[in-house]
Formats: structure tokens, sequence, C-alpha cells
């Protein structure tokens, strides 16, 4: 199995033909309800960036690094199970030097001490292309911090993807709108009947499916 065969079929290509790709500089959200699958699609776009060898900082501020692993481990193998593709060790190790995995506490750890953290794996020579921030609860952030790691994104030409645990199905309610401004892109990720969609609310329209036993994005 080699990286261009999982790209082929990386998931992430559903949400991208509806909603489109980050750009350099550009700020992406995923909401849902506690416990729904928010951190398996973040995770999904981090794996995405790995396979097209681009280093990524995976910041949870809600599980272990051993929980945020599995969950790579995880969806790595469900994607190379449904494409018959064999899932060998060597590949999964390949992809995981270019992941930096850090676990936080909001209260003692804010975004702008997160930026610091990344600058400083830079300037050690690691070339940070995504960040992933999970968990992290947009209510209790400023939007002065916020700004803090937009700006830092938009000046090194990365793209950052959050998650915020929020029921509402609307984009305005969702966030205050100053804090919504900053996010090019917004899904919120909801139970339809028997089926979990990834409604679109800012940056395209209509939704992707999210698989109810893989929790892998699908048309």
């Amino acid at each position: 199995m080699e990286k261009k065969d999982l790209i082929e079929f990386s998931p992430v290509q559903y949400f991208t033909n509806a909603a489109g790709q980050l750009k350099d500089g550009e700020l992406g959200l995923i909401t849902a309800k506690k416990g729904l699958g928010k951190t398996s699609v973040l995770v999904q776009f981090g794996l995405d960036s790995l396979l097209r060898d681009k280093a990524i900082v995976h910041v949870s501020f809600d599980q272990h690094s051993s929980n945020v692993i599995s969950w790579y481990s995880n969806i790595l193998a469900e994607i190379s199970k449904k494409k018959n593709i064999d899932n060998k060790t060597d590949l999964a190790d390949d992809i995981a030097r270019n992941r930096t995995i850090l676990n936080f506490n909001q209260e003692t750890f804010t975004l702008p001490k997160v930026v610091n953290t990344i600058k400083a794996l830079n300037e050690g020579g690691v070339k940070i292309s995504t960040i992933i921030i999970d968990g992290l609860d947009l209510a209790k952030t400023s939007k002065e911090d916020l700004d803090v790691l937009a700006k830092f994104v938009k000046k090194e030409e990365m793209t950052a993807w959050f998650s915020y645990t929020s029921e509402a199905d609307n984009l305005k309610d969702t966030l205050e709108a100053d804090k919504l401004d900053l996010f090019t892109s917004v899904a919120h990720l909801a139970a339809e009947g028997k089926n979990l969609n990834l409604n679109i609310l800012k940056n395209g329209n209509g939704c992707v499916k999210v698989d109810t036993k893989t929790l892998l994005i699908s048309k």
C-alpha cells in the first residue's frame, strides 16, 4: 500500500466536493452535540494532510494523547478496509512521523500559548501545514485569542480545523457573529433518523453523509 492509493480514496474528497477545500490561511469549524463524531471528522482532515506529506499538529483539549492516536489508527484502518487496501505498519509509522499530538487543559492553556508552541516546532525544523484543534470550548475562548490564532495561520499559510460542541443546526446560532467571521467553512454534524449528516452551513450548501459504523465521511 502506498500513500497515493489512500489519497485517492480519502473520505475528505466528499466534503471538499461539496464545501470546497480550505485554502492556505483559512480556518474551518465542525460542530455537533457531544459524542456524535466531531473528532472522527477532524482526524480525517488531519489524515488527509498526512497522506499528502504535510506535517500536522493535533491539539486536544478533552482527550488524552493515547486516545487521539487510537482515532488516527482506527480511521486509517477503516479507509484501508473499505477499499481493500493492505494497511501496512510501516506506512502507519511513516505517517505518524509527520504528526505531533498535544494535550492541553483549557483552564491553563490558551490559544496564544498554542501558537507559541507551534512556533517553537517550526523553529525546530518542523514545518506545520495543518492545525487540528479539538475539544476547545469556543464560547469560553475570547475573540482576541481566536484572532491571534487566525493571524498566525494566515501569516504562516497554514490551515486550521476546529471542533465545537453545539446543537445549533443553523449558522446564526452556532457562535457569536464576530467569532464566526473568522471561519471560512462551517459544517454541523447531526443525527437525522438512522443517518449521520454533515450539513454545510458556510462556504457551500447541502450535506455529505457520515457512515454510522465507521464514522467515515461518504457520499
